[in-house]
């Protein structure tokens, strides 16, 4: 499976959104690839792992994200779900599930209640190894900073916002895969 062919099957590539998407999704998946090979104890499936992190902000074409070339008509925190249901479509379930879990540090069905934007109602958190380091790799980079990696202490900071569980298992992440 080519993630590029994928990519360029929703998104033209004069596009503003397609290099933005693929700039930061090469950011991830090297960052992902890097700690997994760092890791052989974790036994983490590097060849998935770069695939689903070049895939897994797929959805971002359906929200409505002007600053980064994205007309859709769905709110930006969809962008996960709605890439999960795009790449189950094209019949590729696990790399759909990393779309799904990687928006934060996951979704509770608690923090998708509170948040109120339409997401459907089921747990989003990331569960196997290969989607906890891919959603722990996209907290460093931004699509609005591009090529610039955060701290680990500036992505903590903006976590707070979001509830100390967040923090904990950003965290909890950072002793696992750093």
């Amino acid at each position: 499976m080519d993630p590029i062919e994928i990519i360029k099957k929703y998104y033209p590539e004069d596009s503003v959104a397609y290099p933005i998407l693929i700039d930061h999704s090469r950011l991830v998946a090297d960052k992902a690839v890097h700690l997994a090979i760092s890791h052989p104890e974790l036994h983490i499936d590097v060849p998935f792992v770069e695939q689903a992190s070049m895939l897994h902000d797929i959805g971002m074409i359906f929200t409505h994200a002007p600053s980064i070339g994205c007309f859709g008509d769905r709110p930006y925190i969809c962008h996960g779900y709605l890439g999960s249901d795009l790449l189950r479509a094209e019949d590729y379930p696990q790399h759909a599930l990393v779309c799904e879990r990687h928006t934060g540090t996951g979704l509770s069905i608690a923090d998708i209640q509170h948040i109120n934007k339409g997401i459907p109602l089921r747990d989003m958190q990331p569960i196997s190894i290969e989607e906890q380091l891919i959603c722990f790799s996209d907290k460093f980079y931004s699509k609005s900073r591009p090529g610039v990696e955060k701290s680990v202490e500036k992505i903590r900071k903006s976590m707070e916002k979001y509830g100390t569980h967040h923090v904990k298992r950003f965290d909890a992440w950072c002793e696992l895969f750093l």
